[in-house]
């Protein structure tokens, strides 16, 4: 099973970003934390059932056989939780969740939200890999983006990383940003690959609703250029597997021993649990949804044990197209049979696909049309 954990929490929220967050406000949070670990003790239950809180709610069933593989801290900022509110929560949920067969811990930061006796902190606690949100060195387009870094601070954070012996460190960059040129693109490349990260996600901007670049892409303040996103991709795929990066997923790229466990055990389809506001977790075939909503959320887990708010039973088919989907997005592919005759000939032809070790691949061209080709085969 794979675990993961929500902190809403950004001193800024960025206009791009659509993952459920908020600054810190009137939330106390240690309030949010002993909330995070109560429903982490709750869904931990033995005979997986949610205890029944005053107002008679019960919840379905939970992870009772499984103890997580992975765990992932993701926001939100969950660096720039203070130390005292991280020894919080992670020993609150040392209590409750059986750790003994973590292979991976993962913690997303942003540059600026720690120092070096915080990063060492991370190490103290069994963080062993760190997902940064450096996302541009451009000056220009982090401003663009909202962030609150600049360029020297990006690298300074990952040389803190190295100095406190962090052994993983991923730098996640965005392409396709409005003004973004392909020579700065070039050089956001180019500086990454020589502070020497172990990953590298490289992720095309999308247009979500209920983001600020929603509302400017209504307006036409903003476009999307397919043939500007497939030249940027391809820059950095280039020049990534150039420099010794394998390419194991659309947008992913590590060097050998530093695939991220958490992601590929999404991708493959395990079972996962997510913990905190707009968590989801699938179990057995059963979805459920969190609150998205920090005070609701803390409200409803003191009162029940639990803030799920919505549940769906997935079908075999519904699970069949999921998996589909993701693993279409990776270099491992997909089983042959899961195609028909007619699409693999029509793919393999385009050059947008290759059948290796009766696994149907996509090839770099294919992966930068990932999306619509896996709505053509769904």
């Amino acid at each position: 099973m794979l675990a993961y954990l929500h902190i809403p929490f950004c001193h800024r929220v960025c206009p791009y970003c659509s993952f459920y967050k908020h600054t810190p406000g009137a939330t106390p949070i240690p309030r949010f934390i002993d909330a995070v670990v109560t429903e982490a003790r709750h869904r931990a239950a033995p005979g997986g059932k949610l205890a029944a809180g005053p107002s008679g709610e019960t919840s379905p069933p939970g992870p009772a056989t499984e103890t997580p593989r992975t765990l992932y801290l993701g926001g939100g900022t969950p660096s720039m939780l203070s130390p005292s509110h991280l020894r919080r929560l992670f020993n609150g949920l040392a209590e409750c969740l059986d750790f003994s067969s973590l292979e991976e811990v993962t913690l997303e930061a942003n540059p600026a939200t720690f120092d070096l006796a915080k990063a060492t902190l991370f190490l103290e606690l069994g963080v062993r890999r760190v997902s940064l949100g450096i996302q541009s060195f451009s000056p220009e387009v982090l401003r663009t983006l909202g962030r609150e870094h600049d360029p020297e601070q990006a690298a300074e954070a990952v040389r803190i990383l190295r100095r406190a012996g962090m052994p993983s460190i991923n730098v996640d960059l965005i392409f396709s940003v409005p003004g973004l040129t392909l020579d700065a693109w070039r050089s956001t490349v180019e500086t990454t690959i020589a502070l020497e990260p172990d990953h590298v996600s490289a992720y095309n901007l999308t247009y979500e609703e209920d983001t600020a670049f929603f509302k400017k892409l209504e307006r036409g303040d903003l476009d999307v250029d397919e043939d500007r996103d497939a030249e940027q991709f391809h820059l950095a795929h280039d020049r990534l597997t150039e420099a010794g990066f394998q390419h194991y997923e659309t947008s992913n790229y590590a060097r050998p021993g530093h695939r991220s466990e958490h992601n590929r055990g999404y991708w493959r389809g395990e079972n996962y649990l997510g913990l905190g506001p707009s968590a989801v977790s699938t179990l057995a075939a059963l979805r459920t949804t969190n609150v998205a909503d920090t005070a609701r959320y803390v409200d409803m887990v003191e009162r029940v044990g639990h803030a799920m708010v919505d549940q769906e039973s997935l079908t075999p088919e519904q699970l069949h197209l999921e998996r589909l989907a993701l693993l279409l997005r990776t270099t491992e592919g997909v089983p042959v049979e899961w195609i028909s005759a007619r699409d693999r000939k029509r793919f393999t032809e385009a050059g947008f696909a290759t059948i290796r070790e009766e696994r149907f691949i996509l090839t770099p061209s294919g992966s930068a049309l990932v999306d619509p080709i896996a709505a053509e085969l769904a």
